[in-house]
């Protein structure tokens, strides 16, 4: 990991700045910093002699990234090289970025193990947000050359997508493009960035469409009325992202993460970067051939891999490799290297320089899915590489005679993840990446174990070490003694065998040891999800999800069509009972017919409930077909992201529109309820739930808005942690103070935890609703419990400072069972 010196004239300054940066990642995983500030503890100025010291005390084989206040700290930190030992000195970078942003930027970015080049580009962003906020943000570079004029035919394209217009969509948009004989160029109306060569998917990319922006796409060329209407029918069909709807009886593919996320086995370290010395480069027309031999070798390579995966996995994750394959086509990659090479350039050389570059602009878009798309781009340039120096990926090679080993990497890419072969590969380990990129992706759908994110303590790991991790627990442990090792290969028996021993009672009920029920059911999103939740034992569904229901959909589904819908889903279920949530649209979740505006933040804007106020026939019409589905199947219906006792009694309003316009009253058989996902709604569920038939917790949401951590953001992913005190102090509130008739269930993640399901259990809590491939095991989990028992835990864990240590009692309490 880097290292990082603060130069300042200020030590007050300069301790605060540090004080401020830590307060954004774990200390365990904090790279380490100096502050060389002042002439004395009260003294203004900087010293070369201390910059220089303090630069050999931190001295990193990854490199000492130097950031400063004032122009004069410059002459400083030069002039404290001069003083330094050449190698040392040959490891300094010293940065312009802006010393307090740069800093919570460099400190976050180093935490993931990130190497420097990473770092400084992230610092150098630092006042990016501030420019935006501020409407100060220098304009976007166009690409070279296009200066279409308003004249131009064009067209409007509304990006619906949840992830923006990523790898996948993008790569399809470019390959239209590119099949007429037209120039398009691309604006984001939203950011104004652009305009850009829309046959290029390197540029599509830096444009950063988010979900809700809008693009204007500009047509000039002798087939431009038929490419208008292509990209206007493309507009139409979702931007190149629509899920397909799968028919009732096909089977489920493997589930995401169904393996059993222990490994243990010795570390093969793997190094991303391939090594060119040695090359010898020709003349340029030798080197422009040996670039298209590699170009062909790796397109050829890429389509085996694209069949295979598509094959054992899926079409979706299959199509990830488009992207891979578009950027082989891809003209504003392939001029300028072809240009490198003929100025006498080495053929890695002109890959690199085109590639590293293009994979630092992803990096630096705003959306984290988005930026997770640099792997894509580096693992093109590696298989470029590995073909134009004949190096062998050491990534598919057999491993040597002996255990199956744990690959422990700097990050996934997606073809890495489709080549390994379970047999020979215990769980993989990530130093970085994230865990919504493209290789954890396809890892996860392959079954692998995987634990991603592991920074500084990945990085200690040597070849040969022994690596032990629990992915579920977020435990890892190097050179594990003989007692641990132990229990992690215990771990992995018991899970198998519990697994086992669940699905043989699956269907039974979920009785405690003494004698009390607990419901346990599931969260689905399809047909296909609930014939696999039923064969896992599942008592119903505690969770419709009707945005992803309908997801696919280009405009809103009537009464008539969400009912039958409904009635497919209560056949799956065998007629268990169903709770439909109402529209959840709005911060991660799109739907496509209801495109809302850009907002700032819009996790804390327009949600849920809270977006239907200005359309309430939308959620009548969906109200409609509940009721009519009430009355003839089980049925209930919530409403999600409700704060206040005004929003409730606004949705019962609307409830009873949609009764009446059915001719009667609210079904009697149709129970009513709300989520509790926001702090507010749980101190106050006293008031909410009064003449409700229940609530439903929804921990992801409540936790996220409890700990101020956005859920999909890796810089502060520690912080939502569902097992946080303060969340679970939170949903004993609302099991305490809810009205006496109402009941509580719970629809986060945390019921799908073992342990997770345990505690709630102990708070109060007697519905669950999990995923699919988890329902036999919690029912078995709380055949194991006695109800005295988990309350005494859940007072301890409520009690707890941390949620390490919620988690560190319950593997004492509930050692046995897990």
């Amino acid at each position: 990991m880097i290292s990082i010196v603060v130069v300042s004239h200020s030590r007050a300054l300069g301790d605060a700045a540090v004080g401020l940066a830590s307060e954004m990642v774990d200390e365990t995983s904090r790279p380490l910093i100096k502050v060389a500030a002042g002439l004395d503890e009260t003294s203004f100025g900087t010293d070369a002699s201390a910059v220089a010291e303090a630069i050999s005390e931190v001295d990193s084989p990854d490199g000492i990234l130097l950031l400063l206040d004032l122009g004069s700290a410059v002459l400083s930190a030069e002039m404290a090289l001069e003083f330094l030992a050449p190698e040392v000195a040959s490891r300094v970078t010293v940065s312009s970025a802006p010393l307090v942003e740069g800093l919570v930027a460099a400190v976050v970015t180093a935490a993931t193990g990130a190497d420097m080049d990473t770092v400084v580009a992230e610092a150098r962003q630092g006042l990016a947000a501030k420019q935006a906020h501020l409407a100060d943000e220098p304009p976007a570079a166009s690409s070279p050359g296009l200066t279409p004029d308003a004249d131009t035919p064009h067209v409007k394209l509304m990006v619906h997508n949840e992830h923006g217009l990523h790898a996948r969509p993008a790569a399809k948009l470019v390959a239209l493009v590119r099949s007429y004989d037209v120039r398009v160029h691309l604006t984001n109306l939203d950011t104004g960035r652009g305009p850009i060569d829309a046959r290029s998917l390197s540029r599509v990319a830096t444009l950063d469409a988010r979900q809700g922006s809008t693009l204007l796409a500009q047509v000039t060329g002798r087939e431009a009325d038929a490419a208008l209407a292509a990209l206007r029918q493309f507009a139409d069909d979702g931007i190149g992202d629509t899920a397909q709807p799968v028919a009732s009886g096909t089977q489920p593919p493997m589930a995401a993460g169904s393996g059993l996320d222990v490994a243990v086995g010795p570390a093969r370290c793997l190094a991303t970067d391939v090594d060119v010395g040695g090359y010898e480069p020709g003349q340029p027309e030798v080197e422009l051939g040996r670039s298209g031999t590699a170009l062909s070798q790796v397109r050829e390579t890429l389509v085996a891999v694209r069949g295979r995966t598509e094959a054992e996995v899926g079409p979706d994750e299959a199509s990830i490799f488009d992207a891979h394959l578009a950027l082989l086509d891809d003209p504003e990659v392939l001029e300028p290297v072809a240009t490198a090479i003929s100025s006498g350039a080495s053929a890695p050389g002109a890959w690199s320089d085109v590639l590293g570059p293009l994979a630092g602009e992803f990096e630096s878009l705003a959306d984290s899915y988005q930026r997770a798309r640099a792997q894509d781009v580096r693992s093109v340039e590696r298989r470029l590489l590995l073909a134009l120096t004949g190096r062998q990926d050491e990534t598919s090679v057999g491993r040597d005679a002996g255990p199956p080993v744990v690959l422990v990497l700097p990050e996934i890419d997606a073809g890495t993840a489709a080549a390994i072969d379970p047999t020979e590969v215990a769980g993989v380990v990530t130093l970085a990446g994230g865990a919504t990129g493209h290789g954890v992706i396809v890892a996860k759908s392959r079954g692998l174990a995987i634990y991603t994110d592991a920074g500084e303590a990945g990085a200690r790991v040597r070849n040969r070490d022994v690596v032990a991790f629990d992915a579920a627990a977020r435990r890892l442990v190097v050179n594990p003694d003989d007692e641990e090792t132990a229990q992690f290969r215990a771990l992995a028996v018991r899970r198998q065998r519990l697994r086992d021993e669940a699905m043989t009672v699956a269907t039974s009920s979920a009785v405690t040891r003494d004698g009390t029920s607990v419901h346990v059911v599931a969260n689905v999103g399809s047909v296909r999800e609930a014939l696999a939740a039923v064969s896992h034992g599942a008592e119903g569904s505690g969770l419709v999800r009707t945005e992803v229901l309908f997801g696919e959909l280009r405009a809103a589904p009537g009464a008539d069509e969400q009912l039958d819908s409904f009635l497919a889903l209560s056949e799956a279920l065998g007629g268990r009972p169903m709770t439909i949530r109402t529209w959840d649209v709005g911060g991660d979740k799109p739907l496509a017919f209801l495109p809302l505006s850009v907002e700032a933040n819009p996790f804390l804007g327009q949600r849920g409930l809270r977006v239907f106020r200005t359309r309430p026939d939308l959620l009548v019409e969906q109200l409609t077909a509940v009721c009519r589905l009430a009355a003839v199947s089980p049925a209930r219906v919530m409403f999600p992201m409700v704060t206040t006792r005004a929003e409730v009694d606004w949705a019962l309003e609307r409830l009873q529109e949609a009764a009446a316009a059915t001719g009667g009253a609210v079904p009697d058989g149709l129970e009513v309820g709300v989520m509790i996902e926001v702090p507010a709604a749980a101190l106050r569920v006293a008031d909410l739930s009064r003449g409700l038939d229940f609530v439903s917790i929804g921990t992801n949401d409540l936790t996220q808005y409890t700990v101020a951590a956005e859920r999909g953001n890796a810089a502060v992913a520690q912080l939502a942690d569902a097992f946080d005190p303060a969340v679970l102090r939170l949903v004993r509130t609302v099991c305490d103070e809810v009205a006496a008739t109402t009941a509580v269930a719970v629809c986060g993640d945390l019921a799908s935890d073992l342990d997770g399901a345990a505690l709630l259990l102990g708070l109060g809590v007697r519905e669950l609703s999990t995923v699919g491939p988890a329902v036999a095991l919690v029912k078995q989990r709380v055949r194991q419990l006695d109800l005295q028992d988990v309350r005494r835990v859940a007072a301890d864990a409520v009690a707890a400072s941390s949620a390490d240590e919620v988690r560190s009692l319950l593997r004492t309490a509930f050692a046995t069972q897990a």
